[in-house]
C-alpha cells in the first residue's frame, strides 16, 4: 500500500472512513468540512496523531499520518507492517487490550491516557486520546482508530 499522497488522493476513501466514523460517534469533526481529497490531505498532514488498524485477529496498522510516523519513528512502509499491539511495550499491552475491548463495546472513548513506545524504544505517555471503532455507512466494522495531540516522553 502506497503512502497517502496526490497519486492516491491521500487515501481519500480510508480518510473518509476515519472522518465519518469519528463524526458519527463523537459529533465532532477532525478536520474542517470541504472537498474530500483536501480533507484527506489535511488529515494526513495534521499536527495531531491519527492511526488506525485493520480487523485481523492480531490487528496491523493500516494508516498513520505524518505526525504519527514522526512520533513513533517509523516511515509509512514500516508502520503499515506493524501489529498495533507493538505500539505499547510488553508491560502495557494488557492495559491496551482492555482499552480496545471497551471501545469495541462502547463505540469510542475519549480522555484515554496510556504508555506507548517508539521504534527505538523510547516510551511516551499519551494524554486525552480518543479511540473509536471504524464502520462504513452500512455499519460494517472496519477496525479501530486513535487520535491524540498530547504526549510526554518518559525518562529512560
Amino acid at each position: 500500500m502506497m503512502a497517502p499522497g496526490p497519486d492516491n488522493r491521500f487515501m481519500e476513501e480510508h480518510a473518509q472512513l476515519l472522518l465519518d466514523s469519528y463524526r458519527r460517534l463523537t459529533g465532532k469533526d477532525l478536520v474542517p468540512a470541504g472537498d474530500p481529497q483536501q480533507r484527506a490531505k489535511s488529515l494526513y498532514e495534521a499536527a495531531f496523531v491519527v492511526v488506525s488498524h485493520d480487523t485481523a485477529s492480531d490487528p496491523v496498522f493500516n494508516y498513520a499520518n505524518l505526525a504519527a510516523q514522526h512520533l513513533f519513528e517509523m516511515d509509512w512502509d514500516t508502520f503499515i507492517t506493524v501489529p498495533s499491539r507493538l505500539s505499547a511495550g510488553p508491560v502495557h499491552r494488557e492495559d491496551r487490550k482492555r482499552l480496545l475491548d471497551q471501545v469495541t463495546r462502547n463505540g469510542y472513548i475519549d480522555n484515554y491516557a496510556g504508555i506507548r513506545v517508539t521504534k527505538s524504544g523510547r516510551q511516551f505517555r499519551i494524554e486525552s486520546a480518543t479511540v473509536w471503532n471504524l464502520a462504513g455507512d452500512d455499519g460494517q466494522y472496519a477496525g479501530q482508530a486513535a487520535m491524540f495531540s498530547e504526549w510526554v516522553f518518559l525518562q529512560a
